[in-house]
């Protein structure tokens, strides 16, 4: 698989990352600490951060930054990671998409709105390093990684995504209850699908009282509700029939 698929796959399936700024308070120094984060429809990583963390500090005296994804497994060195660097760029706090978008992710954070000092940042990516395992490796920019090619499909779904999600999670839950059981071979008493973006979509499933975000790839990217709806058919047809 092409280097630059595989670490934009990989960057869908995280959701947590060590976020690096440079200090204000220790000029000359990185600092880092743990985020969560969405991704947009381009791929571009946003947090929702407190005027009064230091990082938010940080970011407001230079956004140059950097995150770093990593599998959640024993032995990190293994593992495949990625290494975002790119400039945080504060944007609207009430993009109603968005809000709801990240707050289906966490929803824990849905409280944070009503809070005037938290605000959205997008990491505008300009160069990444993934390491997919031994001898597997390297630099990419950030078109390689983001397939600007493709922005008005981006767009089109991130306008489709919530009526997608609505549909699937109302008319198709046996077929969502499939999916996790093909392809993650398990079973989960509640699932709801989450988000959808071009390349594939996520799902929350409680398995045995744990709940997860799991990830699904589609065969081929999608770009309107027409293609949307096949990818979806035929993942449906190859789950029921296995």
């Amino acid at each position: 698989m092409d280097l630059a698929i595989e670490a934009r796959q990989f960057l869908r399936t995280a959701h947590h990352g060590i976020l690096s700024t440079q200090s204000l308070k220790f000029s000359g120094y990185p600092f880092g600490s743990v985020t969560p984060f969405v991704l947009d429809h381009n791929c571009h990583p946003i947090i929702l951060i407190s005027s009064i963390a230091e990082h938010t500090k940080n970011i407001i005296n230079n956004p140059k930054v950097s995150i770093v994804v990593f599998e959640k497994n024993e032995d990190l060195q293994a593992n495949a990671r990625l290494t975002l660097i790119g400039k945080a760029v504060q944007i609207d706090k009430n993009d109603e998409n968005l809000m709801s978008r990240y707050g289906r992710y966490f929803p824990e954070s849905i409280g944070y709105f009503d809070v005037h000092d938290f605000q959205f940042y997008c990491i505008n990516i300009k160069h990444a390093r993934y390491i997919a395992g031994f001898g597997k490796m390297g630099w990419l920019n950030a078109d390689a990684l983001n397939k600007p090619q493709n922005n008005e499909a981006n767009l089109a779904i991130a306008e489709l995504e919530d009526s997608m999600i609505e549909h699937m999670n109302a008319d198709h839950q046996i077929s969502l209850v499939q999916y996790c059981q093909y392809f993650y071979h398990v079973s989960p008493e509640n699932v709801l699908l989450i988000g959808v973006d071009t390349d594939g979509f996520d799902v929350e499933a409680t398995i045995e009282n744990n709940t997860k975000i799991l990830r699904f790839n589609f065969a081929a990217p999608i770009f309107d509700s027409y293609s949307a709806r096949k990818a979806f058919v035929a993942m449906s047809k190859v789950a029921k029939n296995a």
